[in-house]
């Protein structure tokens, strides 16, 4: 079973805990990081989460998201998630922020994360686990925002929440990295 490191809001270490009851009812604050793979063409990988998800199944999101493991770098941690859901192995990472949510799904748990948001460059050939992802596109800013204003049901929360601080805060930065 995978434990997760429980923090609080300031990111100062409390223990671990079973991923499962990390995600029970309104979930437990545990460190989490959320990935957005761009290309060369300033394009955003969204990916749809494989229907065995417990939590947001079927819903478009960033690239990658997961969960460091304890005493493991956000650089090991992210190196290791993007091969194992996406076989990318080639990038450069950065992490612009870090912020608290918590969210439920229905009545099957919640998300109660302190997640730092990283961004990637990579134009790796892409080898997707089934497990982890139904499906993949690359999509451009502009058009994301639309398809999120006008079908946000088809997202998950997280990442309607990333998008919105990314547009508002990072854009440019990102555009500058990236050119």
């Amino acid at each position: 079973m995978e434990e997760l490191i429980l923090v609080d809001s300031q990111n100062v270490v409390l223990g671990t805990a079973p991923k499962d009851l990390c995600h029970d009812g309104e979930g437990i604050l545990h460190r989490a990081f959320s990935i957005f793979v761009f290309n060369s063409k300033m394009e955003l990988l969204l990916q749809k989460r494989a229907a065995g998800k417990r939590l947001w199944p079927g819903y478009w999101s960033n690239s990658c998201c997961s969960h460091p493991g304890l005493n493991e770098s956000m650089l090991s941690a992210t190196t290791r998630r993007l091969d194992q859901e996406l076989g990318i192995k080639g990038f450069r990472i950065s992490e612009l922020y870090r912020f608290e949510y918590q969210a439920s799904y229905l009545d099957l748990g919640s998300e109660n994360e302190l997640c730092s948001v990283l961004i990637c460059r990579s134009d790796d050939d892409l080898a997707i686990n089934p497990a982890e992802v139904a499906a993949i596109r690359w999509v451009n800013m502009s058009d994301l925002e639309v398809e999120i204003e006008n079908h946000p049901e088809q997202f998950t929360h997280w990442f309607k929440l990333e998008v919105k601080q990314l547009v508002s805060t990072y854009l440019q930065q990102i555009r500058r990295m990236y050119s």
